[in-house]
């Protein structure tokens, strides 16, 4: 059994562990959806953060993300490899994926879901 599971847009990731996934990113376009085709230009990044926010509960409190990776529009694969886990603490974080565009236009096309690191068991 993997240590990685995927409800809709919440993942759920044992520290350490390798998570490997191919996306499908769906846009509409003059009220059809098409599936996102990535052009040569193009910029995709997953950005993750803890999940507390401010008082005002208006922003994270973590002012840059913990860990950033750019997903290759050559395969569309977000790869974590164990190191870049290793060193977060247990609980639930937050992340974003967001496209910039070659022309400079950026889209955030998953927003705010839940990123649960859990304890792995030696």
């Amino acid at each position: 059994q993997m240590a990685l599971t995927i409800s809709g847009t919440r993942i759920f990731l044992t520290r350490g562990d390798t998570l490997k996934i191919r996306l499908t990113l769906q846009r509409v376009v003059d009220g059809s959806q098409t599936e996102y085709e990535p052009q040569e230009g193009d910029q995709i990044r997953f950005a993750l953060k803890h999940k507390t926010m401010n008082n005002a509960r208006t922003e994270f409190v973590d002012t840059e993300p913990i860990l950033t990776k750019i997903i290759p529009v050559s395969d569309m694969i977000l790869q974590l490899d164990p190191e870049d886990t290793a060193g977060i603490g247990f609980g639930e974080y937050v992340y974003d994926i967001q496209v910039t565009f070659e022309d400079g236009t950026v889209d955030t096309v998953i927003a705010n879901s839940a990123f649960v690191l859990t304890p792995e068991v030696d």
